[in-house]
Formats: C-alpha cells, structure tokens, sequence
C-alpha cells in the first residue's frame, strides 16, 4: 500500500538568486528577500506562510547577495523551519538550473515556488491532491485575463493544455501561479550546471501531458518591480 506524501516530509525549493535589476536601487545592496514589507523582511512572509501550511524544510536556492540571505536566516530554527542552501556557484544557473543544483537537497517529489512571490494557497490539499494523480509535475493556475501579468496557460475542463511564457496566445486566460510540484525525474536528465529556465521545462512537460494543472483563485502578491512592492506592503499593512 502506497504511502501518501506528508506535508513535513515535502521540501520546498525557493528561487531567491535573481539580480532585481527591475527594482533598481531599492536592491542594489539588497536581496530582494530582505526587502521590508510592512516592519518584517520579505522572506519572513513567505516562511511563516510555509510554515503555517506545515511545510517545514525549506532549499533556499541562492545568487546574487545570497549571502545576506544565509546570515539572516541561518539554519532556520528561529522560525521553525530546517533551511538549507544551494548556490549558483560562479555564474548564474537560471531557475531551472538552480534547481538542478539542488536536487540531492529536495528528494524524489519536492514543491517549487519564486523567492519574491506570496502564494497563499491550501498546500496541503494541493500535495494531496498531486499525490493521488500519480502525475510527473503539477502547475498552479490562476484565472487572470491578463490583470496581473500577461496570462499564459490555456487551462480548460480542468486539464492543463498548453503553457508559453515567451509567446502567448490570445487564448490564454490563466496564469502560472508560482507554485509548482515536480519529481525528481522531471529535472534530474538535465546536465548538471548547466543553465536554464523552469519555463521551457514546463513547456515541455505540458506538451508531453506529464504536467497536470490545479486552479487556485486567489490572487498573488509580488515584489519583483516597484510598483509590486508598494503594492504588496499595502496589503500586508492592511491585514
């Protein structure tokens, strides 16, 4: 008899090792992570958030000003968490490749999700729920119509039909969320450090129909432009 995931037992990869350049000088000697919001820095968000899900091991996935990163949040006792880290190492990986790095840190089925995204979701119905289909990867959508972010997911009946980042089509009403779970088998082909981007590897899942979609609704919050930044302290000041 299959055991099912746990909750604890699943890792979450953080993709926390881009450059901010949209933010300009409000990261120049600051990660995005560390950025405050509302009288807590950003990373404190998003592992009380984690953490209030149950998820406790968390692979920071590292770049630039990553080391600040690391100091701040140590081992992650102070927050109940156990967080390791990966590095880039000399250049940067892309997020795919980051996540490549880190694979003997994640184990056979792990979550994904951006280190300057808040993704309030039901993770534990969601590992459930990806549990039981017994699929390759999954991918949270969002209907969006083009109101947070340019949509591009074509998500219909419940089924994920096709996903473009780079060039979407006029069909697309939804949107990828942020949050992910993948296999280890889904990454592990890909040689080690050497770059690439989540996006064409989901691309490429989705086609393969080893990819299954799940609809969330309720709407992200970002802090990667400073318009989402601002935006994103006006809801936590407002909680």
């Amino acid at each position: 008899m299959k055991v099912p995931l746990q909750i604890e037992q699943v890792p979450v990869a953080v993709l926390a090792g881009g450059m901010a350049t949209r933010l300009g000088s409000v990261a120049q000697n600051m990660p995005k992570a560390l950025l405050d919001v509302a009288g807590k820095p950003f990373v404190d968000r998003q592992m009380d958030l984690l953490h209030r899900n149950g998820i406790r091991h968390v692979v920071i996935c590292l770049g630039h000003l990553g080391e600040k990163i690391r100091e701040y949040l140590g081992d992650g006792t102070k927050l109940g968490m156990h967080v390791e880290y990966s590095d880039d190492g000399p250049r940067p990986l892309g997020t795919g490749g980051a996540v490549r790095a880190a694979l003997d840190r994640l184990g056979d089925a792990f979550w994904v999700m951006y280190g300057d995204s808040y993704l309030d979701i039901d993770y534990r119905t969601i590992l459930a729920h990806f549990d039981r289909s017994g699929a390759d990867s999954l991918m949270t959508v969002l209907r969006n119509d083009n109101r947070w972010d340019r949509s591009n997911v074509l998500f219909s009946d419940g089924r994920l039909l096709r996903y473009d980042k780079a060039n979407p089509t006029s069909d697309m009403n939804y949107i990828d969320y942020g949050v992910a779970l993948l296999r280890r088998s889904t990454v592990e082909d890909h040689p080690a450090a050497v770059p690439f981007d989540l996006a064409d590897l989901y691309s490429r899942l989705v086609a393969q129909g080893r990819m299954i979609g799940y609809e969330v609704t309720r709407r992200f919050y970002e802090i990667g432009t400073t318009a989402a930044l601002e935006e994103t302290r006006r809801y936590f000041k407002g909680r």
